[in-house]
Formats: structure tokens, sequence, C-alpha cells
């Protein structure tokens, strides 16, 4: 067998992810979370029971040309949530409570949405950002949203502030206020790590999951991206344990074109990352964020959508 790098610091950090109790260690808290070993877990990998598979599409990705076309098939096909984007989403609220009563449907997260940026050395940039994002939060926490996704500065966004100690004290300052208002209205923000050619700032999940950590504040939590994670992790199992309690939400694509999970064949495997969500009892929503190559999207949908389930039953 050959052992390359990321081969080995997966059977690294799975093994040091249990302690001699079982528990899974959070390795961004510095503790260990106790959890029970599930009898059908692999070898140095303890399973939260708790842990379950939530299902969501973003509104542009489900099948249909109106919102209730697109309920309709997610429910046919048990989906349980709609991650829609953030702009204008306070004129939308009252469509979507309409439109989702009686439905085992909820909004999971919002796609950002926001204006500006968080880290613009422009002082009004960065109150476009603050007050836009704040416009959105409360209508996510109208919504029952998990929370509102914002990425902190894009590779294109200049002047940007320089990757400093001063810039990341800045950026939790920031995201305390964010993260109380997000209390205020019953939601969270959310941190998104994105791969270096999209973003200089937050490139792994840990580091997300970090800043969680040193802002300490219940209104401010990080996520996921398999599609990113592919670009920057050495382990997607790892990366989710080392989230721990902050990671709040997951988005998925295939790994290659960033298309329907399944579309790029046996490289769409995500039974490592299903393994650290286990690990950490996630029960929150992993929700498509991607491409169709197929011409015929429902069927498209319908097979990526029994390729989770069926990795998520082997992790």
């Amino acid at each position: 067998m050959t052992l390359n790098r990321r081969n080995f610091l997966k059977a690294t950090l799975a093994g040091a992810a249990l302690t001699t109790s079982g528990s899974v260690l959070t390795a961004c808290a510095g503790k260990s979370q106790p959890v029970e070993s599930a009898a059908a877990a692999p070898a140095g990998i303890a399973y939260n029971p708790a842990a379950q598979l939530k299902l969501s599409l973003q509104e542009g990705v489900a099948p249909g040309e109106s919102l209730t076309e697109k309920l309709d098939f997610m429910e046919e096909n048990e989906v349980v949530g709609l991650e829609p984007g953030g702009a204008d989403l306070a004129k939308r609220v009252n469509e979507f409570q309409q439109a989702l009563s009686g439905r085992n449907i909820q909004i999971s997260a919002i796609c950002a949405g926001f204006k500006g940026f968080i880290l613009s050395e422009k002082p009004e940039t960065r109150r476009e950002c603050m007050e836009t994002m704040k416009e959105i939060l409360a209508a996510a926490g109208e919504l029952g949203s998990v929370g509102v996704i914002i990425v902190p500065a894009f590779n294109g966004q200049k002047p940007c502030m320089p990757h400093t100690q001063e810039t990341r004290d800045f950026l939790c300052e920031q995201f305390t206020e964010l993260g109380n208002f997000a209390q205020q209205h019953g939601t969270t923000v959310i941190f998104e790590p994105l791969n270096r050619k999209e973003a200089f700032y937050l490139r792994q999940v840990a580091d997300a999951a970090s800043l969680c950590r040193d802002i300490n504040n219940a209104g401010v939590r990080c996520m996921g991206d398999f599609w990113h994670m592919s670009w920057e992790e050495t382990s997607d199992m790892a990366a989710f344990i080392s989230a721990g309690e902050y990671l709040q939400h997951v988005h998925i694509a295939s790994l290659k074109r960033r298309s329907m999970p399944g579309e790029d064949g046996d490289a769409d495997n995500y039974v490592d990352g299903f393994k650290g969500l286990k690990a950490i009892g996630y029960q929150k929503y992993i929700s498509f964020e991607c491409g169709c190559q197929s011409e015929d999207r429902k069927l498209a949908v319908v097979n990526a959508l029994n390729l989770i389930r069926k990795q998520w039953n082997e992790a």
C-alpha cells in the first residue's frame, strides 16, 4: 500500500480523534466530548448515535419552474431543507412562510446575499456588509433558518485588510456584534471556508472553527463544503471532527466539476466526511450547492440523493 501524505494524515487524525474512553476529540476546543460507540462503527471511529442525515437543496438546484413545484419535488423525495439566497430575503419571508405551511420542509441555511465585505479597508464597504447582513439575519430568524452564510473576503475584493493578527482580532470583534444580533433573532452567522483560488483568508474548516472558539458566541458558527474541502483538506473526516459543536451547515457537490453528486463517477465518494459527521453527532443539513450536467435534472437529483443516502449508510 502506498502511504501518501493524505492517507497518512487521515489515519493519524482518525486515531487522534478518540480517547481511551471512546470520546471524540474536538481539536479546536482542546477537550473531548463523550459519545457512545455505534455497534456498526469501523475500527478506530466512535459514532454518536444522535447523528442524522437531513438533506437540503438550494432553491436554484431544486427542479421545478415555481417554488411550489420545487417543494412538491422535494417532498416526494424526502428532502427536508430548502436553502434560498439572501438577496431580498426580507421581501420573500411571507412567500416562504405560506409555501412551507403544512409541509415537512424547513428553511435550512441562507446563502449569502449581503453587499460589501467585512475585511474591506474602506469603512463604508464594511458598514454596507454589516447593515445588509443584519437585514438578512433578521429575515432568517423569522424563517427559522439555522444561519446566514458569509465569506469574510473573496480574492477579487480589493482593497482588503492584510492577513495579520490585527485583522483576525478585528474580524472577531465584528462577528461578536453579528453573533449577538443573530442570537437576538434566533439564528446564527456561519463562516464558510473556500478554496485558495476563491479566498485567501479562510480556507480550512479548522480555521473557521478556531475563529468560532475565540469569538465564543453562540450566534457564530462555521460550515464545510465538500467541493472546497477537496482542495484544502487532507482528511474530510478530520476536518469535520475539528469543527465539532461549531459545525452548523454542510454543502455538497461533485468533486471534480462541482456538479450533481455522482456525476463525476467514482471521484464522488463522501464516506470519509460522513464518518466525521457521524462522529460529532451532526444533526443539521447537508445541502446541494452544485450545477448539473444532465439534461434531465429531476433524474440527476434523484440519483444524487440516492447516492448520498447509500454512502451515509456505508460510513
